[in-house]
């Protein structure tokens, strides 16, 4: 079961996809990353990238972040964030794409800005690279903006030194980590 842990959205249990690709960050994990991040997320603009259900923007929202963008490319986990964010009665702050994570961050360029993106793509699909090569060089991070990447725990992400963040932080668990990374 995934839930909204804290804010207006408190206690409100999320759908879920039962499918081999959505893997839900798990409550314990999800309040880790809000606790760690609490001061950022009142009035901020929030990027959830291969959102699933939209758990981790729907937090951000009900934490007080001002405008949370969902970008999922599978039409039933679409769908799913759609009702999730009627559930919780935070629709009117949200947008939802149905998109590929780069295609829709192309889009963005040079029109939006976040102050937080978080990051969880498939494990195996090799996408952190390409991501994290385009908001390194797109004009949609804030100067004081994070981005924050879901990981196996074992996933090598030291390239992205070379493309101008700097790790801030990194939280391990048993099986993945948050790392938390901000531009130069």
């Amino acid at each position: 079961m995934v839930r909204v842990i804290a804010g207006s959205a408190r206690r409100l249990k999320l759908k879920t996809l039962d499918s081999y690709d959505m893997r839900p960050t798990q409550d314990i994990i999800k309040e880790t990353l809000f606790n760690t991040i609490q001061t950022r997320i009142p009035g901020s603009h929030f990027l959830d990238l291969f959102a699933g259900s939209g758990a981790i923007g729907i937090e951000a929202l009900s934490r007080g972040a001002s405008k949370a963008v969902f970008v999922e490319n599978n039409r039933s986990a679409v769908a799913l964030i759609n009702e999730n964010l009627e559930h919780t009665h935070l629709a009117e702050d949200a947008e939802v794409f149905t998109s590929d994570a780069l295609a829709a961050l192309h889009n963005f360029n040079k029109r939006r800005k976040f102050d937080i993106i978080y990051i969880d793509p498939p494990y195996k699909g090799n996408l952190y690279a390409p991501v994290l090569k385009y908001i390194a060089s797109a004009d949609i991070l804030n100067e004081e903006g994070l981005v924050i990447v879901e990981s196996l725990r074992e996933e090598d992400l030291s390239f992205t030194e070379e493309l101008g963040f700097k790790v801030t932080k990194e939280k391990l668990y048993k099986n993945n980590k948050h790392v938390f990374l901000s531009k130069e």
